[in-house]
Protein backbone atom coordinates (compact mmCIF):
# COMPACT_ATOMS: atom_id res chain seq x y z
CA UNK A 1 0.00 0.00 0.00
CA UNK A 2 1.16 3.41 -0.73
CA UNK A 3 1.67 5.87 2.15
CA UNK A 4 -0.99 8.66 1.04
CA UNK A 5 -3.30 5.53 0.85
CA UNK A 6 -2.67 4.07 4.34
CA UNK A 7 -3.04 8.08 5.52
CA UNK A 8 -6.35 8.19 4.01
CA UNK A 9 -7.68 4.77 5.43
CA UNK A 10 -6.57 5.94 8.78
CA UNK A 11 -8.44 8.85 8.88
CA UNK A 12 -11.57 7.01 6.98
CA UNK A 13 -11.24 3.95 9.51
CA UNK A 14 -10.27 5.98 12.36
CA UNK A 15 -13.29 8.20 12.02
CA UNK A 16 -15.47 5.01 11.78
CA UNK A 17 -14.18 4.05 14.87
CA UNK A 18 -14.52 7.29 16.54
CA UNK A 19 -18.22 7.53 15.40
CA UNK A 20 -18.44 4.17 16.57
CA UNK A 21 -17.34 4.91 20.04
CA UNK A 22 -19.70 7.76 20.93
CA UNK A 23 -22.73 5.81 19.38
CA UNK A 24 -21.56 2.56 22.20
CA UNK A 25 -20.75 4.43 24.93
CA UNK A 26 -24.09 6.71 24.31
CA UNK A 27 -26.01 4.03 24.15
CA UNK A 28 -25.09 2.39 27.11
CA UNK A 29 -24.78 5.06 29.40
CA UNK A 30 -28.44 5.75 28.53
CA UNK A 31 -29.31 2.76 29.34
CA UNK A 32 -27.66 2.29 32.57
CA UNK A 33 -27.68 6.33 33.69
CA UNK A 34 -25.90 5.79 36.85
CA UNK A 35 -23.08 7.96 37.94
CA UNK A 36 -20.40 4.87 37.33
CA UNK A 37 -18.97 5.23 33.51
CA UNK A 38 -20.16 2.10 32.25
CA UNK A 39 -19.95 3.66 28.61
CA UNK A 40 -16.47 4.23 28.66
CA UNK A 41 -16.06 0.29 30.11
CA UNK A 42 -18.04 -1.14 27.63
CA UNK A 43 -15.92 0.42 24.42
CA UNK A 44 -12.86 -0.09 26.20
CA UNK A 45 -13.01 -3.57 27.15
CA UNK A 46 -14.88 -4.81 23.34
CA UNK A 47 -11.68 -2.76 22.00
CA UNK A 48 -9.43 -4.73 24.27
CA UNK A 49 -11.07 -8.16 22.98
CA UNK A 50 -11.00 -6.74 19.25
CA UNK A 51 -7.28 -5.61 19.51
CA UNK A 52 -6.58 -9.36 21.25
CA UNK A 53 -8.56 -11.23 18.33
CA UNK A 54 -6.19 -8.62 15.53
CA UNK A 55 -3.56 -9.57 17.38
CA UNK A 56 -4.10 -13.13 17.45
CA UNK A 57 -4.92 -13.46 13.66
CA UNK A 58 -1.43 -13.55 11.07
CA UNK A 59 -2.74 -10.20 9.62
CA UNK A 60 -0.29 -8.13 7.00
CA UNK A 61 1.13 -5.27 8.33
CA UNK A 62 -1.07 -2.31 6.66
CA UNK A 63 -3.88 -4.21 7.50
CA UNK A 64 -3.20 -4.67 11.13
CA UNK A 65 -2.20 -0.76 11.26
CA UNK A 66 -5.78 -0.11 9.91
CA UNK A 67 -7.87 -2.42 12.33
CA UNK A 68 -5.37 -1.76 15.30
CA UNK A 69 -4.44 1.52 15.59
CA UNK A 70 -6.83 3.68 12.95
CA UNK A 71 -10.23 1.88 13.97
CA UNK A 72 -9.36 0.02 17.81
CA UNK A 73 -7.41 3.20 18.66
CA UNK A 74 -10.03 5.99 17.62
CA UNK A 75 -12.46 3.42 19.45
CA UNK A 76 -11.26 2.98 22.75
CA UNK A 77 -10.15 5.56 24.85
CA UNK A 78 -7.56 6.04 27.64
CA UNK A 79 -7.77 9.40 28.76
CA UNK A 80 -11.83 9.40 28.94
CA UNK A 81 -11.38 7.04 31.80
CA UNK A 82 -8.86 8.70 33.27
CA UNK A 83 -10.79 11.93 33.44
CA UNK A 84 -13.78 9.80 34.37
CA UNK A 85 -12.08 8.47 37.01
CA UNK A 86 -10.98 11.45 38.36
CA UNK A 87 -14.23 12.91 38.24
CA UNK A 88 -15.74 10.19 40.54
CA UNK A 89 -12.51 11.08 42.92
CA UNK A 90 -13.70 14.63 42.97
CA UNK A 91 -16.97 13.47 43.71
CA UNK A 92 -15.30 11.84 46.70
CA UNK A 93 -17.07 8.48 45.27
CA UNK A 94 -13.56 6.47 45.73
CA UNK A 95 -14.84 2.96 45.48
CA UNK A 96 -16.14 3.60 42.58
CA UNK A 97 -13.14 5.57 41.19
CA UNK A 98 -10.98 2.21 42.41
CA UNK A 99 -13.28 0.02 40.69
CA UNK A 100 -13.10 1.74 37.56
CA UNK A 101 -9.22 1.56 37.11
CA UNK A 102 -9.56 -2.20 39.10
CA UNK A 103 -12.22 -3.19 36.65
CA UNK A 104 -11.11 -1.56 33.52
CA UNK A 105 -7.66 -3.60 33.97
CA UNK A 106 -8.56 -7.18 34.97
CA UNK A 107 -11.55 -7.13 32.43
CA UNK A 108 -9.36 -5.69 29.72
CA UNK A 109 -6.52 -7.74 29.89
CA UNK A 110 -9.38 -10.95 30.36
CA UNK A 111 -10.88 -9.51 27.51
CA UNK A 112 -7.45 -8.73 25.25
CA UNK A 113 -6.45 -12.80 26.38
CA UNK A 114 -9.57 -13.99 25.09
CA UNK A 115 -10.00 -12.24 21.47
CA UNK A 116 -6.43 -13.74 20.82
CA UNK A 117 -7.84 -16.93 22.01
CA UNK A 118 -10.23 -17.12 20.10
CA UNK A 119 -8.26 -15.70 16.98
CA UNK A 120 -5.69 -18.54 17.57
CA UNK A 121 -8.91 -21.26 17.34
CA UNK A 122 -9.87 -19.85 14.00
Amino acid sequence: MTTALIWTGVMLIGGIGSVSRFLVDRSVARRMARTFPFGTLTVNISGAALLGFLGGLALPKDVALLAGTAFVGAYTTFSTWMLETHRLSEERQMRAAFANIAVSVVLGLAAALLGQWIAEQT
